[in-house]
């Protein structure tokens, strides 16, 4: 019988294992907690269906930095559902390996993978969430702001799989978040509702709206995204038409708290969806953010090991 725990969407997670992650998070990030020893003899895969930077290099250092064997299965080797059935790669590889980071075009992949595999199962990225990314996401903005109360972070861009996980994840600590996004480009009603739910618990205040300038008046945060993605450069000129009013300038960025900080996952598009002088000027974390993967995912493995028995 399956055993294993594994974080596919943070619906996976309680606010409570939430802030221990992200407590976690930081004696990592400050070698306030020994972890070299955590995944030794050990062995973790990494079956990516898509091209990565972040992702791929931050868990396999992490990985290693554990004493752990990292394992990448490019789509050359793993084509899931079509070399090989889902059910099938999840039962072969859990002979083999202790867990698997799965990054994959469509989120049914993941689930396939976790409910047929006896190993955990960690979302590296899917069309429909990125957890990894927004428990980063919250850290980085603790990180910064030393509270997570009384926050407001402006989402502004396209309701993608980041938005999803940023917007549950806010929801579940009550932070508070306005998307703004061109119509049609709108995040999953269902999982807007599953927000508004854990929102209720926490305080939390969500609102979805096309007017960035009414997302952004008196944030704290402003994250942006880039607003053509991976498989959907076919429609490149639409979008970049669609999303012409939502760029991240210093117009806009007038409307947020004199201290905001700017935030984005990267790979970023200077010029489109964020200016030059926003991305690289004062105000912007997005180098933080992105070392922050590699201590958040360190984490979270540890959160599906339990090897410091902290949850």
């Amino acid at each position: 019988m399956k055993q294993s725990k594994s974080l596919i969407s943070l619906e996976d997670l309680t606010k409570e294992e939430i802030i221990k992650l992200m407590d976690l998070t930081t004696m990592i990030k400050h070698d306030q907690l020994y972890s070299m020893e955590l995944l030794k003899n050990k062995s973790i895969g990494l079956v990516f269906q898509k091209p990565s930077n972040r992702t791929r290099v931050s868990f396999e250092v992490g990985i290693s930095q554990m004493s752990g064997n990292c394992v990448y299965l490019g789509p050359e080797e793993i084509n899931l559902g079509v070399r090989e059935s889902t059910s099938d790669v999840a039962k072969t590889l859990s002979r083999y390996l202790d867990g698997i980071v799965a990054r994959t075009f469509t989120h049914q992949d993941v689930v396939d993978l976790a409910k047929h595999a006896d190993i955990p199962i960690i979302n590296g990225l899917s069309d429909l969430y990125h957890p990894c990314q927004a428990l980063t996401d919250i850290f980085s903005i603790k990180e910064r702001l030393q509270r997570l109360e009384n926050i407001t972070v402006a989402y502004i861009g396209d309701g993608n799989n980041v938005c999803h996980s940023l917007m549950l994840a806010c929801a579940k600590v009550g932070i508070h978040i306005n998307i703004a996004t061109p119509k049609n480009y709108e995040p999953d009603q269902a999982i807007v509702d599953t927000a508004l739910k854990y929102a209720q618990e926490t305080g939390a205040n969500i609102k979805v709206t096309q007017s960035p300038e009414e997302a952004i008046e008196k944030s704290d945060v402003i994250y942006s995204d880039v607003w053509v993605s991976m498989g959907q450069e076919e429609e490149n000129a639409k979008r970049i038409n669609d999303f012409d009013k939502y760029q991240i300038n210093e117009e806009l960025v007038k409307l947020a708290n004199p201290n905001y900080i700017f935030m984005h996952c990267l790979p970023a598009h200077r010029g489109q969806e964020v200016t030059e002088e926003i991305i690289d000027g004062e105000h912007s974390i997005v180098f933080d953010q992105a070392e922050n993967r590699l201590h958040t995912q360190k984490a979270v493995l540890n959160f599906l090991f339990n090897t410091w028995g902290a949850f």
